[in-house]
Parts: C-alpha cells; sequence; structure tokens
C-alpha cells in the first residue's frame, strides 16, 4: 500500500482518496470512469456512507487496483501479531515441489493416512483455525506430491492421491485468501485446477471453479465470475446424486452474489430463486465443506441485500434466522457479520457491536480478518463521539 499511513487503520473511502491522489484523477474523473455519482464518491471518501459492494468493483477497475487492495488487505499488524505472516511463506515455497519432489523427501504415508489429515484440515478449515493449518501445510503439500508422483498409472490409487492434492490445494488457496494474500490464494488455485481433472471427481473440479470465481471477483471481474459459475454448471451434470445437488445448488448462490455485486439484481434474484427451489428438495447438507440448503440460500439472501445496500432488507432476513447449534463456525461467523452491518447501517450501533462479538465467539480468527468486521467496526467508532470501553476493545482486537 503506497504512503506512510499504516492501511489496517484506515476506511476503505481514504484508502480511495490515496490512490484517486496517485492517478492524479479528481472525483468527477474518478465517477466518471466507475459510474458513481461525485457527490457519492465524495461521501464514501469522507466516511459518511460505505460503499456496495457493486461500487467497491466499479471504484477498484477504475482505479486498477484489486478490491482487496481497496480494503486493505493483508492486515500486516494483526498478521505478525498472531505470527501468521511467517507462515505464509513456506506454503508458498511447498509448491515448488509439485512435480518434482525433493530427492531427499522421506517415504509418503498410506493414502489412507493422508486422506485422515485431509480429514482434520477441513475440521480445521471449517472453524477457521488458520494458525494451526498454516503449519501443518508445507509439509503436507510436499508429501501428497511424492504420493502423486508415486502413482503415475491411471487407477483408483492415482484418483484418491490426486484427490489429496486437489484438498490440499483448496486449503491453501481459502486461507491464504482469507488472510488477504492474494498471489499465494491464486497460485495455489492454478495447482488445485490441474488436480482436479485428474481426481475422476466432476463435483471437485466444479469446486475449483467455485473457488476460483471469488478470485475473479477480486479483480473486480464479476462477470467472468458469473461467467466460471455457468460453465462449472454445464459440465456438472445433475445425476440426481443428493451431493452433486448440493454442488450445484452452491454454485448457484455463488452466482447470486457476484450478480448482485454486479449490479445485476434481475439475475441474482433469478439465481437465488433456482437455488431456493433446490434447497428446498434436497434440505440441509454438508458435501465438500459447503453447506447448502435453505438456511444457506438464507444467509446469501441477507448478503445480497446488504451487497445493494438494501440494509433494512438485509435485517429483515437476518431477524427470522435461527442458527442450529451444530452450524459451521464459519457460516454462523458470515451470518453474524451481515447482520453486524446491517444493524449499523441503520443506526442500531448497540446491536450491530453485540453481532460483532458474535461473530467473534463463533469463528475468531476469519473474523479477526474479515474486511466487513473493519468497515463495520470503523463505522461504529465514527458513529459515537466517544467509543465505550467495549466498542474500543473490539477495534483493538480486530486491528482497527
Amino acid at each position: 500500500m503506497p504512503g506512510s499511513i499504516d492501511s489496517s487503520t484506515e476506511s476503505i473511502g481514504a484508502r480511495i482518496r490515496e490512490f484517486r491522489l496517485i492517478r492524479n484523477y479528481s472525483l468527477s474523473e474518478l465517477g466518471r470512469r466507475a459510474h458513481v455519482s461525485t457527490s457519492q464518491l465524495c461521501r464514501i471518501e469522507n466516511g459518511e456512507r460505505y460503499p456496495s459492494e457493486p461500487v467497491v468493483a466499479s471504484v477498484a477497475r477504475a482505479l486498477g487496483v484489486g478490491v482487496s487492495v481497496l480494503r486493505g488487505q493483508p492486515y500486516i499488524q494483526a498478521l505478525q501479531k498472531d505470527q501468521l505472516d511467517a507462515l505464509l511463506t513456506p506454503i508458498s515455497t511447498s509448491f515448488d515441489d509439485w512435480d518434482i519432489p525433493p530427492e531427499d523427501a522421506p517415504p509418503p504415508r498410506a493414502l489412507d493416512a493422508l486422506e485422515a489429515e485431509i480429514e482434520r484440515i477441513v475440521r480445521l478449515r471449517v472453524k477457521a483455525e488458520f494458525l494451526d493449518i498454516a503449519a501443518r501445510l508445507p509439509g503436507l503439500i510436499s508429501e501428497i506430491a511424492v504420493t502423486t508422483q508415486m502413482y503415475g498409472s491411471p487407477g483408483q490409487h492415482r484418483e484418491r492421491a490426486h484427490d489429496l492434492q486437489a484438498e490440499v490445494s483448496r486449503t491453501a488457496a481459502i486461507v491464504a485468501y482469507r488472510l488477504g494474500y492474494m498471489d499465494l490464494a491464486r497460485l495455489a488455485l492454478s495447482r488445485m485446477a490441474v488436480a482436479a481433472p485428474q481426481s475422476g471427481d466432476p463435483r471437485q473440479v466444479a469446486v475449483e471453479r467455485y473457488e476460483r470465481a471469488q478470485m475473479a471477483a477480486d479483480n473486480s471481474r464479476l462477470d467472468r465470475g458469473v461467467s466460471l459459475m455457468r460453465h462449472a454448471l454445464r459440465d456438472l451434470d445433475d445425476d440426481g446424486d443428493r451431493a452433486t445437488r448440493a454442488v450445484r445448488g452452491t454454485l448457484q448462490l455463488r452466482a447470486a452474489v457476484l450478480s448482485a455485486r454486479n449490479g445485476d439484481d434481475a439475475a441474482a434474484g433469478d439465481w437465488l430463486g433456482e437455488a431456493a427451489e433446490l434447497a428446498e428438495r434436497i434440505g440441509e447438507t454438508r458435501h465438500y465443506a459447503l453447506a447448502f440448503g435453505p438456511l444457506n440460500v438464507r444467509l446469501h439472501q441477507i448478503a445480497a441485500a446488504g451487497d445493494r445496500d438494501e440494509h433494512a432488507e438485509a435485517l429483515e432476513h437476518a431477524l427470522q434466522v435461527r442458527l442450529p447449534d451444530d452450524y459451521p463456525p464459519t457460516r454462523a461467523a458470515h451470518y453474524w457479520i451481515d447482520r453486524a452491518r446491517a444493524e449499523a447501517w441503520t443506526a442500531q450501533h448497540g446491536d450491530a457491536l453485540g453481532s460483532l462479538r458474535s461473530a467473534r465467539e463463533s469463528s475468531p480468527q476469519l473474523t479477526r480478518y474479515h474486511h466487513s468486521v473493519h468497515e463495520t467496526a470503523a463505522t461504529l467508532l465514527r458513529a459515537r463521539q466517544r467509543a465505550d470501553e467495549q466498542l474500543r476493545e473490539y477495534a483493538e482486537w480486530c486491528g482497527v
């Protein structure tokens, strides 16, 4: 991030202003390029209004930066405090062993043992235990690379090895993305894109495209993300299997969110409608560590409304939700984060802080590094002449 100010403490409006000045754009020039009114940009830069996701994408595209850059990610100081920054380079380095493992690499564990280890990693991922995951990943990535080299001939063992490689690469991509390291996330997903087709599981190929669509969105290529979902749905035949239908429904939900962020409300509504219909038929599912069902459709309705700047509608949806006790912690945290945003922008500041605290209880590490948490906490701070102790403590905890 240019400049001498710690970007983790800036608002998104301040970062937009900084890049606008670097590009030597006036407010009106940036507004023309981003198709946003000058008055709206002025309010965003002054912290009087939080930009909707379509506006963030348009402004990022006009400024020639990624969405994550405008959000101030990665949050370096918090990462250093948690000692996570030192764990990310070894993950990147481990992908160098992709096709030619080190000559002194020890023999890998059996496939059954590696599959059990991946299951443990996925459980940690669902809880967003980034520290534990990041410490385990480098050795596991290299070990699985050796395993894929051992099983070069077509057959079940080779497919199992590549399925492991797809899943460990996906985990690395998710961790890197959540922490704001987009280059590492893209590297990991490129490895997953190679492994998934060799796993013999077409659903794994669709999941890779699902994850890649998020990367496209960060580059303000929302239409590309929607296109990826269309291609994934086209290539993943509905074979009647519940797991296949759950993956297809998840693809539809991602297409809905990306369409909403792209300002295409009609398409977003159509995608949500298709997903809702499918969810009613198959009920709640958790295949491929993807929670899909009527509840997750409702959570995406909340997110889509918030992304459109329809915070009253988002809150109306949120108040109808009752999360089950065993709901995946990351999904529960997303619910509380989206609810907090809606409460903050409908002037229910006490409730918003309460929701932020609930998100922290559900999944501390995901919440700490979530861009919306930072912006909502900053909004609450600006709304009060004197922040109370709980708000100050929370803002300090998440790095605002």
